[in-house]
This record gives structure tokens, sequence and C-alpha cells, in this order.
């Protein structure tokens, strides 16, 4: 009898481990439902799997963005309406960070091949009040990091990674969050690392690092960023945090994570192996199963020096637009995504006073044609074949072996 899926196979999912619940359990039992030992093996277990000194735990990858850019923009002296040089394929969420900011997002076009910014076009948007360049690492691809880099060195500009759906990836092998000022990561559901809602930033500068944390808690004096902080055994020590407890110096957000979710992030951190592993097994068995398609549909792209670590597979249709076939795995149960189309998005036409869309050709093409779908480490093979079998009965194809 044919498999057939009972639910949805989705773009993501989450088996919590025991080791994850007795984890949560410990941080309950200790009464430490914020900042606690769980936070601290979470942000060093991360920064050094990024080639960082520094990470913060904060309450969602959005949150990180935001405070990155509060950190930058707070250090360097920008002024509103200073420009970001973003993709014009992302996530809403890095260009809603940038405006909240009081900020002005400069939309670049994108590879049409790995869905990431191309650095040959960021050059030409360069003006006077440019200072960041912010790429976006998709699907689990980094973006071609290294021409960004010389960009942003030869016109002083910062660089802030947007890498929640990119962890543990490399370019020549340094990892992804140290190529420019400040990573930023998201822990959501259906990400590598999960927590529930959470995020993350990476940086090698000290100065950033307990400046981003402060930001994370209302921009309060950084001598007591913790509940642990006014713990001191030398009487002077203690009397200057007390007096300086209640002082902030900037204005910040409330934007700090629980113990239970850094608890469950170190469970997490500590199946890593497996999750790169298994998300890189299931795309491998997806490009080699797929590849009879390739006349129809485009596959995931992993050019020289990059490691693709596979948040999810993107796909591009190419002899129509994409929607029958979305429609078509939706019906039987495979959950889809658009490929994070933003220069079509009503609130931006909205905010910019015109339709953008026309003026980024390969982000249009993708807009219309590119989607996802899941490849995390619970699919199982009668899942991962169904996902399959269903694409070549779509293109009325008949899958070898069969």
């Amino acid at each position: 009898m044919p498999f057939k899926p009972k639910k949805q196979i989705g773009v993501g999912d989450l088996i919590l481990s025991p080791r994850a619940k007795q984890y949560v359990n410990q941080a309950l039992d200790n009464n430490r439902l914020s900042y606690g030992p769980f936070h601290v093996k979470f942000e060093n277990m991360f920064a050094k799997e990024h080639d960082c000194r520094y990470a913060c735990f904060c309450n969602s990858g959005a949150s990180a963005l935001q405070i990155a850019l509060a950190a930058l923009k707070i250090k360097y002296g920008w002024n509103d309406g200073d420009e970001v040089i973003v993709p014009a394929v992302t996530f809403v969420a890095t260009v809603n960070v940038i405006f909240q900011n009081n900020l002005m997002p400069v939309l670049v076009d994108v590879d049409e091949k790995t869905f990431n910014i191309d650095p040959g076009r960021i050059e030409e948007k360069i003006t006077p009040k440019t200072r960041c360049i912010l790429p976006v690492h998709l699907l689990g691809l980094p973006a071609d990091m290294e021409p960004i880099q010389k960009i942003a060195k030869k016109h002083n500009l910062r660089i802030v990674e947007d890498s929640a759906e990119c962890m543990f990836a490399a370019v020549n092998g340094k990892k992804v969050g140290s190529l420019g000022d400040i990573g930023c990561f998201s822990t959501y559901m259906a990400h590598f690392i999960i927590t529930g809602v959470g995020g993350l930033v990476t940086t090698n500068d000290p100065e950033l690092a307990i400046l981003m944390k402060s930001l994370i808690n209302h921009g309060r004096d950084s001598i007591y960023l913790n509940i642990d902080d006014d713990k001191k055994e030398n009487e002077k020590e203690l009397f200057e945090v007390v007096a300086r407890r209640f002082r902030f110096t900037n204005i910040g957000f409330s934007y700090r994570a629980t113990e239970m979710e850094a608890a469950i992030g170190v469970s997490q951190m500590e199946q890593k192996d497996f999750i790169i592993s298994k998300r890189k097994e299931n795309a491998d068995f997806f490009t080699r199963a797929l590849a009879p398609l390739q006349e129809f549909i485009r596959l995931p792209a992993i050019p020289k020096g990059r490691t693709h670590t596979f948040m999810i597979y993107g796909l591009t249709v190419l002899k129509e637009e994409k929607r029958n076939l979305v429609n078509f795995l939706e019906k039987n149960l495979i959950e889809t995504r658009d490929l994070l189309p933003l220069t079509n998005q009503p609130y931006l036409k909205n905010l910019l006073g015109e339709d953008i869309e026309e003026l980024f050709p390969v982000a249009k093409k993708i807009n219309h044609r590119s989607f996802y779908i899941g490849c995390h480490p619970y699919m199982t093979e009668e899942e991962l074949n169904f996902v399959v079998d269903k694409f070549f009965e779509y293109f009325k194809v008949k899958r070898p072996g069969d």
C-alpha cells in the first residue's frame, strides 16, 4: 500500500530530547527563570561555534537585528535617515528593523541561483548617507562575503549579518556571524537551534557586546545586567552596583529571554552535529532524487568556498509560475513557503509611495517562481520519498526505478 502521510510534512519540526526536558526542569528546580547559568553556557557555546568572542541571547531574531543596528547607531553616531543596504529578497523583519531604527533601507537585487545579495550591484547604491551593508544568509547558504567585506572596507561601512536562517556555515572556513561587525541569529521554530522563540547576536568587539547586552535590558548601566551582578563580597563594589543599579545609559528594549529557553538551547547545541548532518543528508537526497526534473525546476546551488547547512530546501520553477505546483504540494500535505518575497509587500509600497517590484527583476522572478520545502532532521525516509514522488507526479515524469 503506498505511503500516505497522516499529517502535514512541515518545513520544520522539533522533537525535544530527554536532555532538553531535564535541563528545563533543572532551571525550574533552581527557581531561576531569568538570566542564569544556562544563559551563560548557551551564549559561550554558540559564540565558540561561530568564531566569536561574544554572544548575547535575546527573545527573537528580529530583536537581534534591532539591537545590532541600534548599537552601531550609538557607537558610530549615525543620524536618522542614514542608509542601510539590504537585499531585495529577505524576510520582512530585516527591513522592518531598519525603519524602526529611523534608518532607510536601500534595496539591492540578488543572485538568481543563490537568492543572496548580488555584490556586483552594491557599490552603485552607495551614497554619502550609506552607513552599513546588511547581507542576509538565506536558507542556510552564506552570502558572497569576500567582495562585500572589500566594499565595506573601501567605503568605511559596517557589516551586520542577518544569519537568522544560517548557523554553522562558513565562507572559506570562516563562520557566519564573524564575517562582519555583528551577526544576528534566530532560534525560532523550524530553524537550526530551536528554543521556541529566541535570537542571538554575535561579535568580536567587546564594546559592542556590552552595549548590546545593555540594550536587551532596557539600556541599563552595564554594571548591572543580571541579578548576580550585585552579589559582591567587597563592600565598596556592592555599594557602587547599588548606586547604579537603576541607572540607564541608552534608550533600550525589553528583549530578554528566559532561562528555560536557554536550557533548551544548550540541549540543542549538544545535538548540533546530528542536526547539521541530517539536514545535509536530507538535502542531498532531494538533490539526487530530483535531478531528473532539472528541466522543470532549479535545485539549490552551493558556490565554491561556501558551505550550505540547509535550514530549508529552496527551489525555482523554470517554465511556469509556481502557484499551481505549490497548491498541488499543499493539497498533498507537503508544506511550502514562498521564498521570502519583499518587493511586492503591500506595506512596503505604502511606506515608499511606489510599486518597487519592477525595479528588481531578479527578485521579481523569485517572488513568482521560487519557494521552499522542509529538509529538517525529523523527516522520515517515507516522507522524503513521498515528497519526491509528488514532484514527479506533478510534472508527469516517471521516477527512475519505478
